[in-house]
């Protein structure tokens, strides 16, 4: 670039990686970070909760990581196995490949419009990947970690396939309602160990399909042997990789996670009944592998192997990054509900197979983004979908900002289009917008584009006076002294993944520029009155810019684009501290716009987009476009006077009230059916569960695993009850 003064240095710029010169690799001798974020599943479309959750937040980890000029890889892929995916491609007539095939294109495409910088996006569908899911439980079995197990399942005798619980429903022995699901009840609330405990299960893809119960014998697991090794990681990777509390575990190292309390851990089936999925390898075992014939491999074992398997479609050296424990450290991202999956299963099944893996370092997971004053809703076309972020009109950087200031990091959080607005037109184009603007437009106006300054001065780390002397010097000192502090905590917060206060700190660093601007009264005055101080200032200024560019750049790429076009400079390294790295005569670009305002009048644009995302399930077969089986996927949903019935909605909401209506009348049934002795059981597993609980919270004295075992006999009981109730029930 023509124009340019900047300070030479070794590291001031960030490293760039030229794709065409090969894959990234890790570097001995130096720290090496591995990004994953929860593969996404490939048979719906993301909403915005999905993408804070995990992709947009390891995006965003990624990006700081190589500000840092570190070694960085980060990979992700859709998960493509399953009983979801195999079911919904006979819902559409298609192959499961298919339907993957369609799904994994849009989901690139959200991912690319919402800049998400992969170093590989792939898919688990691929050779690499049924070779190494293979490979590991191959090793799991070598090292004796596989026990058979035998049970009863529900089958569809038409499609000739056992049934997930998600696809069986049928009548809740309890209290007789139709509609009951394979593993609850919506209306009385119980639950199922098995969709075999249903009154007349039957397909819910195809109510006319007979459904039977047929015993399918699995490979499960030896998770209760690999406990004890799987503890002992866990503790000491928590404090190595300083996790915060998780769903799991908490920062002080107590475990939360139900499966791993009282009695811990038990084997757990990794084998399904299914076509799509990764083949169980052939083992040698003639018993075993004839009572697996034909059998996958269960989507939760085949998913979190999805991580090297993709690797290894990007690179033949795959192990460097995967089979490098004291050279690299994984961070992985995701929703709550995943914690399980990478922090219990997944690490077991590494440390099972005896091979050198490598392991998590720091998990970073979120709670739950919620849409308004509900929930996001596919079927229902409620909330915004990564596919129709765009319809908006508003450009990724803004989604990016609004999402990752709403981050939730320690609670649920909720998107709100008057936050959203509120965002960019008060927190953006008022504070950053604003500070860009108004320096580089003082420069180009007043200085002819040129950076003010002595002649010759070198620039580097600027060290404030201890005991200023004017007033213009003390004003400098302190804005060091705060860019400094600033910066250090910006830094603290993205090393530890909290990225949302990280965000903030990157505006409060925006906030000290304009803070800066007004306390030096930078003006026409200034700069007739006091030139010398009015460059000084201005050079700051610019200086303090630069370092905006870098700390906003995981946040929103295309703005640090702008901001570094607008500077005429090539893309800076995060420093330690503030320093003069655009020196006096640098040519700027021309200022420019960063964000543009959101007129709102009267609340006007708020309600118009409350009203487009607002979902209206009883128009929600004509959204276009749909997705598969006619169902909406986040499409625009059309206004309801526009398909000529004004009280379709006005009748869904009543529909919906009178359902409301109908469980609480069948619950309150269900109560009055009940047996004296199931109210008694009833009674003492609430009152055992309170006693439990009052210890563990160490209100009450007690030996907490003594009065667990208590609470899991009165549960049993009750389980043998209703059972023996049940049967009694269907001989009437």
């Amino acid at each position: 670039m023509s124009g340019q003064n900047i300070r030479q240095v070794d590291g001031l710029l960030m490293h760039i990686h030229d794709p065409s010169k090969g894959p990234v690799l890790p570097k001995d001798g130096e720290r090496n970070v591995l990004i994953t974020s929860a593969l996404p599943y490939v048979n719906n479309v993301p909403h915005l909760g999905n993408i804070i959750g995990s992709t947009l937040s390891a995006d965003v980890f990624a990006r700081y990581s190589r500000t840092l000029n570190v070694p960085t890889l980060y990979v992700c892929g859709t998960d493509e196995y399953g009983t979801a995916t195999e079911t919904k491609a006979l819902e559409e007539g298609v192959t499961p490949l298919e339907l993957c095939t369609k799904f994994h294109a849009l989901h690139t495409e959200i991912y690319k419009w919402f800049e998400l910088s992969f170093d590989k996006w792939g898919r688990t569908s691929t050779p690499e990947h049924t070779k190494i899911t293979q490979q590991v439980y191959l090793d799991l079995h070598k090292n004796g970690l596989f026990q058979l197990e035998t049970s009863d399942q529900t089958y569809c005798e038409d499609d000739k396939l056992f049934l997930a619980d998600r696809f069986v429903e049928g009548i809740c022995p309890q209290c007789q309602y139709d509609d009951a699901r394979g593993d609850q009840c919506d209306k009385c609330g119980l639950t199922y160990s098995s969709p075999t405990e249903l009154i007349n299960p039957r397909c819910k893809r195809n109510k006319t399909h007979k459904v039977s119960v047929r015993p399918s014998t699995h490979a499960c697991m030896r998770l209760d042997l690999l406990q004890p090794k799987l503890e002992d990681w866990m503790q000491k990777a928590r404090v190595k990789g300083r996790w915060g509390s998780n769903a799991v575990i908490t920062d002080k190292g107590e475990i939360v996670e139900p499966r791993m309390l009282g009695g811990g851990l038990r084997p757990s089936a990794v084998t399904r009944d299914l076509k799509w999925g990764v083949e169980v390898p052939i083992t040698g075992d003639e018993k075993e592998d004839k009572a697996l014939e034909g059998k996958v491999i269960y989507v939760w074992f085949d998913a979190p192997v999805g991580y090297p398997s993709i690797t290894a479609t990007y690179t033949d050296e795959w192990e460097k990054w995967w089979k490098n424990p004291d050279n690299v450290e994984l961070y992985q991202f995701m929703g709550k509900d995943n914690v399980y999956f990478h922090t219990v299963l997944f690490p077991a099944m590494l440390i099972g197979t005896g091979q050198p893996w490598t392991m998590l370092h720091d998990i970073s997971s979120t709670q739950y983004l919620n849409y308004e004053d509900t929930k996001f809703s596919k079927s229902r076309n409620i909330g915004v979908f990564g596919n129709n972020a765009r319809e908006t009109g508003q450009p990724p950087s803004v989604w990016r900002y609004y999402l990752l200031s709403q981050r939730p990091e320690n609670s649920d959080s909720s998107f709100l289009w008057s936050n959203f607005i509120a965002a960019n037109n008060n927190e953006l184009l008022a504070n950053l917008g604003n500070f860009v603007n108004r320096v580089v437009k003082f420069v180009n106006a007043k200085y002819d584009s040129t950076v003010p300054g002595p002649a010759g001065f070198e620039g580097g780390d600027v060290v404030a006076e201890s005991n200023p002397s004017t007033s213009a010097t003390q004003l400098d000192a302190d804005f060091v002294k705060d860019i400094n502090t600033r910066l250090k905590e910006y830094r603290e917060s993205m090393d530890d993944t909290k990225l949302r206060n990280g965000l903030a700190t990157a505006m409060s660093l925006s906030s000290r520029g304009n803070q800066y601007l007004q306390d030096n009264s930078l003006d026409n005055a200034l700069l007739a009155n006091q030139p010398e101080r009015c460059g000084q200032v201005l050079l700051n200024a610019i200086n303090l810019i630069y370092l905006l560019s870098v700390v906003f750049h995981p946040f929103m790429p295309t703005t640090s684009e702008g901001i570094l076009r607008q500077l005429n400079a090539p893309a800076r390294s995060l420093p330690a501290q503030f320093s003069i790295d655009v020196l006096p005569g640098h040519k700027l670009g021309k200022a420019e716009y960063l964000f543009k305002k959101i007129e709102n009048v009267d609340g006007a644009q708020e309600k118009a987009w409350q009203k487009q995302f607002g979902g209206d399930s009883v128009v929600a077969d004509q959204v276009t476009p749909s997705g598969p089986g006619g169902h909406p996927e986040g499409g625009k949903v059309p206004k309801v006077k526009d398909i000529g019935d004004k009280d379709k909605k006005a009748a869904h909401l009543a529909k919906q009230a009178q359902i409301v209506k109908e469980k609480k009348a069948a619950a309150k049934e269900a109560e009055k059916n009940k047996t004296q002795e199931e109210k008694d059981l009833e009674s003492k597993v609430e009152s055992q569960g309170k006693v439990v609980a009052a210890i563990k919270q160490g209100k009450a004295q007690g030996n907490a695993d003594e009065e667990l075992a208590k609470a899991k006999e009165y549960k049993n009981a009750l389980a043998e009850l209703r059972k023996k109730l049940k049967e009694a029930s269907i001989s009437k």
